[in-house]
């Protein structure tokens, strides 16, 4: 049915119209709360926010924009009563049983990031960005992209989402948050030099592709030195500067030396793990599953891995709460 016959039908009412309407642009707007947001969780919840306000309003929709405009609008502006009027998850404390960590680096403020699970990402990631964009999309989804996001004050941080990430022109920008050209650029250049001030160095390396031969590599060692609790054989993996976060627990290491110890604690008093590949945010990632006695390994998290270059320059851990979103079981027979 043609968009003109399907406006129509949605404005009279029609809901299946309506879905059919705005079915193309879900993949795009989620991942778009999510950069806002860096929680799988709040933006599932800003989407259907977005699409009920956009239901209510559809009579009210004038075309003087695009019908993705005038989303990407709506779901901004959820987003930004999102950050200002709802408190994010709290920190938790360590609660792993058997394993003391040593006191970390500092205390982490994006207590809340949660990962993005890449087959949520198949109809985004090759999606065409407008003709401002200055990240690629690959790059713009990445753990340390999205957690640097999270710092920027909202306003900022929506500017430089929807100028720089989506491509969107000043003037469109602008529509949509009620502003003007000259405040949308300000907010444009403090949110860039912030970003880069944010930004850890590794973030600027070239990670290998996907899939490639040579991230293949680094995954296939880091998963036998994991598995068989090698932390020498870990630690030649790792850059010197090497970041280790698990939020909601504040704690983050950096360094080998520091990170070397927290993997040490976890492979104390004989714990031993196996790994189940996934992906995340773009990129490698595994469920943790702790093996038992009595044949079952229990999932314990997930790792999702930073790769710069040859080495691995993050890793960061997130609880097994996320396990089902990518698919994985909360227990499995051990090997």
């Amino acid at each position: 049915m043609a968009t003109g016959d399907l406006m129509s039908k949605a404005r009279a009412g029609d809901g299946d119209a309506f879905r059919a309407l705005v079915q193309p642009y879900h993949a795009e707007l989620q991942v778009h709360c999510y950069r806002m947001l860096g929680s799988l969780q709040d933006a599932e919840d800003a989407l259907q926010d977005t699409l009920l306000a956009a239901w209510q309003g559809i009579v009210g929709f004038e075309r003087r924009a695009s019908m993705r405009t005038w989303l990407y609008r709506i779901a901004t502006n959820r987003c930004l009563n999102a950050r200002r009027s709802v408190s994010r998850r709290q920190a938790k404390e360590w609660n792993v049983p058997d394993v003391e960590p040593p006191e970390p680096t500092r205390l982490g403020e994006v207590v809340w990031l949660q990962p993005y699970p890449d087959t949520l990402l198949k109809a985004v990631i090759d999606a065409p960005l407008g003709p401002e964009a200055r990240y690629e999309q690959a790059e713009s989804i990445s753990l340390a992209f999205v957690t640097a996001l999270q710092v920027l004050p909202p306003r900022q941080l929506a500017v430089l989402v929807l100028r720089d990430v989506l491509g969107f022109h000043a003037r469109e920008v602008a529509d949509m948050l009620d502003s003007t050209v000259d405040s949308v650029n300000s907010a444009l250049k403090r949110a860039r030099a912030a970003l880069q001030r944010h930004q850890p160095p590794a973030a600027h390396h070239q990670p290998p592709a996907p899939g490639s031969a040579s991230e293949d590599a680094i995954v296939a060692k880091f998963v036998r030195a994991w598995e068989c609790a090698d932390l020498d054989a870990l630690v030649d993996l790792l850059t010197d500067d090497v970041f280790f976060s698990m939020p909601p627990v504040p704690f983050e290491y950096e360094g080998k030396d520091l990170v070397a110890r927290f993997c040490a604690s976890v492979f104390r008093s004989g714990r031993r793990f196996d790994l189940v590949p996934t992906r995340a945010n773009g990129q490698p990632a595994f469920g943790a599953y702790l093996r038992a006695p009595n044949g079952i390994s229990h999932g314990t998290g997930l790792y999702v891995l930073t790769l710069a270059d040859h080495r691995i320059s993050a890793m960061t851990r997130f609880e097994n709460s996320v396990l089902p979103c990518f698919g994985l079981p909360r227990s499995l027979s051990s090997r």
